[in-house]
């Protein structure tokens, strides 16, 4: 496992400051962490990143990548409604092969669960990442900001029909679905016009665990072991999603230019935001509202100290992890590739009823929101 290199004292308190002021009580969490759960959350894909080891009970884990589901898991189960905290220590994933990333790094920083204004959080938590960042020594950093909410609001935009407009926004941030999307196919090799698959066809009546047992039987009765590392659910899932396209219909040519259009959206953010109003649709009083948002949030950046010519806003901007539902951002250095941020955070409301099956459903006036920097990659002396 390779280890990120060790930066001096002084500079780690100075990239640490910020944070201390926060108001955050500072707090640990499990190393291990479930590693079906962290699948679930950020999909199949993210396997590989992970260092998969056996839990005290026998059961797969993995050694926590980050700090934000620990961290909520751990908020969840203290039972509070809300709290910040702030956390200090290694995370652990698996570099590209052929890389010289470190795969044990120091991470810090902040995780909010609050109610409130989460417009206000959002400008708040960016820029104690920045200040973190800047902290650091580094002249070239920059920060990068998106919005997945915001491209939720341009396809509501767009009037498509309701399993239409559902579909695209769960392909966001996954650049091959999305493709497919905006190119008219299904992602399953089946070309516009080609016969529709019977067992997709019937499985997409059931609900999904029902589907993935009816799958589950059928291969037991034909003696057939599936390969590749796919669980049943996953299958079922990806079948169903077939058969609901083909039921859904999709994108016209000029709805389909849209949103490339809206994608190709990158300026400093008072040009992206006009850029984007420019290209709504005509139910656009989420998506106006959304802008508003956006222009506060702005402000409250600017009014904390980040630089106004050192924000960027891409429309297209996403994350790994694929429990951020709102605001993304992450600071970037010149100096690293793009792989390589220095901090990174964003919203994830609907993450806590992700993790805790009781408050599905259950109305919650309380956001989540936070971020993380990595000292080494802030520090200016630092290459990682």
């Amino acid at each position: 496992m390779r280890l990120e290199r060790s930066i001096p004292a002084e500079a780690l308190a100075a990239i640490r400051a910020p944070f201390l002021s926060a108001g955050a009580a500072p707090t640990d969490a499990p190393v291990l962490q479930p590693l079906g759960l962290l699948l679930d959350l950020a999909g199949e894909a993210m396997r590989s990143r992970l260092f998969v080891v056996s839990g005290d009970a026998g059961e797969e884990a993995c050694l926590r990548p980050d700090f934000t589901v620990a961290i909520a898991r751990q908020h969840l189960a203290g039972g509070a409604g809300e709290g910040r905290y702030f956390y200090e220590g290694k995370a652990f994933r698996v570099a590209p092969r052929g890389g010289d990333r470190a795969e044990e790094f120091l991470q810090l920083g902040v995780e909010a669960f609050e109610s409130g204004d989460p417009v206000g959080a959002d400008a708040e938590i960016a820029a104690l990442a920045w200040a973190a960042s800047a902290a650091g020594g580094r002249g070239d950093l920059t920060l990068l900001l998106g919005d997945v909410s915001l491209f939720g609001a341009f396809v509501d935009s767009l009037g498509l029909t309701p399993p239409l407009g559902a579909r695209l926004k769960r392909a966001f941030g996954k650049p091959r679905q999305l493709r497919i999307e905006l190119d008219g196919g299904d992602g399953g090799g089946q070309a516009p016009g080609e016969e529709k698959s019977r067992i997709a066809a019937l499985l997409a009546g059931l609900p999904e665990a029902e589907a993935s047992a009816v799958l589950q039987e059928l291969w037991s009765l034909a003696g057939i072991e599936p390969v590749g590392g796919r669980r049943p659910a996953e299958i079922a899932h990806r079948l169903v999603e077939r058969a609901q396209a083909a039921q859904t219909g999709r994108l016209s040519v000029g709805e389909a230019d849209a949103v490339r259009a809206f994608l190709a959206v990158g300026d400093r953010p008072d040009a992206a935001l006009d850029a984007i109003s420019a290209l709504g649709g005509p139910q656009r009083a989420g998506l106006d509202a959304a802008l508003d948002g956006w222009r506060r949030r702005l402000a409250g950046l600017v009014a904390r100290g980040v630089p106004e010519d050192r924000l960027r806003l891409a429309a297209a901007f996403g994350r790994a992890f694929g429990y951020y539902d709102g605001f993304l951002f992450e600071v970037r250095s010149a100096a690293l590739d793009e792989e390589r941020p220095v901090a990174a955070g964003g919203r994830y409301d609907g993450l806590p009823a992700r993790l805790d099956a009781t408050r599905v459903g259950a109305e919650t006036k309380t956001g989540a929101v936070g971020c993380m920097v990595r000292p080494a990659r802030a520090y200016a002396g630092g290459g990682e």
